[in-house]
């Protein structure tokens, strides 16, 4: 079984994205083993980086959540963890940081990097978003119908 991480910076303090996330982290439970990692955000981008990379296995295939990463459909999304699957890379870490964004140091540690959209979000929000989306693209890969 897959073992997903979902490594954040800074606190979720909205009620409503915690049960949004935790909702997505039940429905997850069937599919992957999911953890989730919360680090404090200190202002730094550089600081907080560091604490994501001390985070991170050298066999972890890291996703880093960032404007200027590549956009995937859905079913690409689908076909990326099941590629990491297929090759033996048994732990994937999505990576969304603070309000600053990501240090260079963790954009240049990760295999892949996404763009939920150009537009601008709350990184509390894209912490949904992607639970959602990885919840979505195990349904793809199972074929079932929540896609559809």
């Amino acid at each position: 079984m897959l073992r997903v991480r979902l490594i954040c910076t800074g606190k979720l303090k909205e009620s409503f994205y915690a049960e949004a996330c935790d909702e997505y982290a039940k429905r997850l439970e069937r599919y992957c083993t999911l953890e989730r990692t919360e680090l404090p955000e200190t202002g730094d981008s550089a600081r907080d980086g560091e604490a994501i990379l001390r985070k991170l296995t050298p066999d972890t295939f890291v996703a880093a959540l960032c404007i200027e990463g590549k956009s995937f459909s859905s079913e690409e999304l689908a076909a990326l963890l099941s590629d990491c699957a297929n090759r033996g890379r048994s732990r994937v870490a999505f990576v969304i940081g603070g309000s600053d964004g990501l240090s260079p140091e963790v954009k240049k540690r990760s295999d892949v990097r996404i763009s939920m959209s150009r537009m601008t979000f709350p990184h509390h929000l894209a912490r949904v978003m992607v639970l959602e989306q990885i919840y979505r693209a195990f349904t793809i890969l199972e074929g079932g119908k929540y896609h559809k």
